[in-house]
């Protein structure tokens, strides 16, 4: 769930100079794109420049980066004491969210690949997680090549690379053949890169959520859309510029544009513009049978200022008025309702709008208060207990002990650390008669491999339901099978070809997922119930309930994005399968 920004310049710099007052209008527009994307990212940053014009013997292609949430800062300041503002007609930046839990400076993009001829220069950042690197790991070692990390990161970039000098050397080959020498061959190269012939022979060994972007030493740019379209691009483009984003509303607020302006990328398509500026968007690959757009973009990445994702928050919250008046027994009147902050806010709007219809005078407070603007959510397990416990603070005297029921709305439930460390024992504090505790996304039953923080299947408070519940009515021999099946799923002889994107097994084959059959036991309320003894926290005595979106209001409120995998286990490619399975089977080995 990173965020990514491009800028490409169509006219001269002094053009800018004489209309903007400044040759950095680009860099500047830059800042305003990532500082709007802020929320997609805080671990680090990274930006990146080319002057396509710059004499040999000079730098050409500019990088900075840096970690920590003033990395924005940071890197900027060093830009414009560098002089990047100027003279350069390509900009790309990136905010890093990590899926992983590997830190440092070299995981932070853009990446960079160095040659001494132009055109071999690669840089590239993206918002992505591939599910298949193994392969594709042991593809490039097959062809002699040893990547000096293994992540997919650096993996795609030497693939790339590796493609990208192939390009080269076919123009090489074009240009001599045709007599020239010498630089004559150099500009001929510079001048006919297709950074298409790259994306074509890349992009198709790869399964997994991504936007992928990059430039080159001679003035190529590009961006392009996983053909799942999973992840999220948009880009606006004018006879000035070109602008990439990962959300809508960074390219409305930064350019002062309508929503009507803005393009978003078709899933397998991409957006290139050559050296000489001309722009093209070709279909790299076809869109893979079922579109699946990550719904938890909508839910809870995705800036809310977006004019349809402001609605569909808002109906994630309208569409639960019902569940909500059953857990307060209908007691509406004496029931104060809030949020948790800061995402779930628009559904707390869609909430309380539907909660007017059946009690004009209902009763909302801000209760909750973050104190600490840190997402416990994407801190390491290690250290995420303890700062759970001091995020948030609450709000007194609002609630009457005894009386008032307090229903507080969040934006999904994943491991319920902050609940059982933190907010549960806040809200207890109030003496509240019950504590219902609303979540607009519905159950996370599986683990997601595409981008989010939410890989290991045993963190999820769902599956330690269900768990349980297996266990407390003597049903292990169901866990022992479903390991059985994931098992021999990981261990067929053709598994390395059969798991790939162009492999033999398709996602619409894999009607009877092993994982799903764990929860087909139990009903939603069951899992409700067993998740309230798991949150909660000793001492607390307070009626607890739990009360989740289901998977038809989440259709119905973001008709758009169909990709439920977290909730469903159907998942939009074979890898999530694959990663599903060995994510279970670890689990399960380990206890």
């Amino acid at each position: 769930m990173c965020g990514i920004a491009m800028i490409r310049l169509l006219k001269p710099a002094d053009y800018y100079l004489k209309k903007y007052g400044t040759k950095g209008f680009a860099l500047s527009k830059l800042y305003l794109m990532m500082e709007k994307q802020h929320n997609r990212g805080q671990e680090g940053a990274g930006i990146a420049c080319v002057n396509m014009q710059q004499e040999a013997g000079k730098e050409y292609m500019f990088r900075e980066r840096a970690l920590g949430k003033d990395a924005i800062t940071q890197i900027f300041d060093e830009a414009y004491q560098k002089g990047m503002d100027k003279d350069c007609e390509l900009y790309m930046g990136h905010l890093r969210y990590s899926t992983t839990g590997k830190g440092g400076m070299q995981y932070v993009h853009p990446f960079l690949r160095r040659n001494n001829w132009r055109a071999k220069n690669l840089c590239l950042c993206g918002n992505f997680n591939m599910t298949n690197i193994d392969e594709v790991f042991q593809g490039l070692a097959e062809q002699g090549q040893s990547p000096r990390i293994y992540s997919d990161s650096y993996i795609l970039l030497e693939l790339m690379g590796h493609r990208l000098d192939r390009e080269v050397e076919r123009n090489y080959v074009t240009a001599t053949q045709q007599g020239l020498e010498g630089r004559a061959v150099t500009q001929y190269i510079d001048n006919h890169v297709d950074v298409s012939n790259v994306l074509r022979t890349t992009m198709p060994h790869f399964d997994g959520g991504y936007v992928m972007c990059g430039m080159t030493g001679s003035g190529e740019m590009f961006a392009m859309r996983d053909p799942w379209g999973i992840r999220t691009a948009f880009y606006y483009a004018n006879d000035e510029f070109v602008a990439i984003a990962s959300e809508r509303p960074v390219l409305q607020t930064t350019f002062d544009l309508v929503q009507e302006d803005i393009v978003e990328f078709k899933p397998g398509q991409a957006l290139i513009i050559n050296r000489a500026g001309q722009m093209s968007m070709p279909q790299i690959i076809e869109p893979a049978g079922t579109i699946k757009p990550c719904s938890f973009e909508r839910i809870y990445f995705s800036r809310g200022n977006d004019a349809d994702i402001h609605h569909e928050r808002k109906q994630l919250g309208l569409q639960l008025c019902t569940p909500i008046c059953k857990a307060v027994d209908g007691d509406v009147r004496n029931t104060v309702f809030s949020y948790i902050p800061n995402t779930a806010e628009v559904a707390y709007y869609g909430m309380t709008q539907g909660m007017r219809q059946v009690d004009p005078e209902v009763r909302t407070e801000k209760i909750v208060a973050k104190d600490i603007k840190l997402r416990t959510f994407i801190t390491e397990s290690s250290a995420r207990n303890d700062l759970a416990a001091h995020v948030y603070d609450v709000t007194y005297g609002v609630v009457r002990p005894g009386i008032d029921n307090l229903v507080v709305i969040d934006d999904s439930i994943v491991r319920g650390t902050t609940l059982r460390e933190s907010i549960i024992k806040i809200l207890d504090r109030l003496r509240p008669k019950s504590i219902v505790v609303v979540s607009s996304a519905p159950q996370i039953r599986y683990p997601d491999f595409y981008g989010i923080d939410m890989s290991r299947i045993s963190d999820f408070i769902a599956f330690q339901a269900c768990i349980a519940l297996l266990q407390d009515r003597g049903m292990q021999s169901l866990i022992d099978e479903v390991y059985a099946e994931c098992r021999q799923m990981l261990e067929v002889a053709d598994a390395p070809s059969a798991w790939q994107t162009t492999g033999k097994i398709s996602c619409d084959s894999i009607v009877d997922f092993p994982l799903r059959r764990l929860y087909a036991p139990f009903t939603a309320d069951e899992l409700n119930d067993k998740m309230v003894q798991l949150l909660r926290p000793v001492g607390v005595t307070t009626p607890i309930r739990l009360v989740f979106q289901s998977i038809e209001g989440l259709h119905a409120a973001c008709p758009n994005h169909p990709g439920d995998w977290y909730f469903t286990g159907h998942y939009p490619t074979p890898g999530g399968y694959r990663l599903a399975a060995q994510s279970f089977a670890a689990w399960y080995e380990n206890n």
